[in-house]
């Protein structure tokens, strides 16, 4: 049986969220980024915090030390991805009052930038909730499903108490100790980006056979090919893999480029079962919300030859039940973990070992 908490209102920060918006108080935003504008483009702020630049202003508004802040001075962090749970312990030091950006979405009617990756989530669970509990009842581990459980409760409530657990320990991603790599290991690395996981592949799996890099990024295709010029027997693809081969178009922006309507560079896309005669005995697919395209695109190999996956499951809303639904209908012999990898909404990695 999967527990689901009911969602209850904190008060506090409920509070606490109206006061930033309309109280008379100091304002700050910890954190440079998107996120950040888009706070500074509806509250009128007092400045910026960020602890890791020489700059003195940004935005037109002053970059001050924590340290410098009044005793008065409420604090919004928009630091979402990677380390929110680590930026709130920083303002909670100078024992200041805060907010998180998760909270501002949830509590404040401020028209500020909403979280893509996790948008729709309460809708697509309360209509999809037994498919939820299928893949919950399908884990193979109790780790596993305190990950499954503690990301569906903060997806639906906002609520980062959910997230107290977890640790930004993205250097482990993609090697768990479930995944037993051999001699003659043939790995497939799709988004490869700047070939920061191949490396640790190959540290890990020395005696590896060949290495398929795909990644459509010109920029980012050069990047790796000048970090793993060392290394023998790797393939690189400079085009992205899907279900069907066809022209599409290209968003390029490092890490999280992504095929997009509205990007600025054209891309070839082929299926991986007509791009490999090689068995491959391992893929790792990120590939900014475009993982079930590809996982149809590699149907034969995945049938035929059952090799370990990798798959990220936080770039659409129904990745958790999705992709396995998707990897289980061309087979259902696989074991399926789940781990995640920051404080923040994203690298979660589903695993079909």
């Amino acid at each position: 049986m999967m527990p689901i908490v009911e969602f209850k209102e904190n008060e506090d920060l409920k509070k606490l969220c109206y006061e930033f918006v309309h109280s008379k108080r100091p304002k700050y935003v910890m954190g440079r980024n998107e996120f950040a504008l888009s706070i500074a483009e509806n509250v009128e702020i007092d400045g910026f915090i960020d602890d890791f630049t020489q700059d003195t202003e940004w935005n037109n508004k002053p970059i001050v030390p924590i340290d410098k802040l009044q005793k008065n001075a409420i604090v919004a962090c928009a630091v979402v991805y990677g380390r929110p749970l680590t930026a709130i312990k920083r303002i909670k030091e100078f024992q200041l009052d805060y907010v998180d950006y998760f909270s501002l979405l949830k509590y404040s009617e401020l028209k500020i930038l909403n979280l893509s990756y996790i948008q729709g989530f309460d809708i697509d669970f309360s209509l999809n909730t037994i498919k939820y509990r299928e893949i919950y009842n399908t884990l193979s581990d109790d780790i596993s499903k305190e990950h499954f459980l503690n990301l569906i409760n903060f997806r639906r409530t906002y609520d980062l108490s959910f997230m107290l657990k977890f640790k930004n320990i993205q250097e482990q991603q993609y090697f768990e100790p479930f995944i037993n790599f051999k001699k003659d290991d043939v790995f497939i690395d799709i988004g490869g980006y700047d070939g920061f996981t191949t490396i640790n592949f190959i540290q890990k799996c020395p005696g590896y056979k060949a290495i398929h890099f795909f990644e459509p990024d010109e920029n980012n295709l050069q990047n790796a090919k000048d970090a793993l010029k060392e290394y023998k027997n790797i393939y690189y693809y400079q085009y992205a893999l899907s279900n069907k081969n066809e022209t599409l178009y290209f968003k390029s922006s490092g890490s999280s480029s992504k095929i997009d309507a509205d990007g600025e560079i054209k891309i070839h896309t082929k299926r991986l079962d007509d791009c490999l005669n090689d068995k491959c005995t391992y893929i790792k697919m990120d590939v900014e919300g475009w993982e079930s395209n590809v996982i149809e695109g590699a149907r034969n190999i995945i049938k035929e030859h059952k090799p370990n996956l990798a798959i990220c499951v936080y770039h659409k809303c129904d990745d958790f039940w999705a992709i396995p639904e998707k990897v289980l209908s061309i087979r259902d012999d696989y074991k399926i973990y789940l781990r995640h990898y920051t404080e923040g909404i994203t690298e979660t990695v589903m695993y079909f070992i």
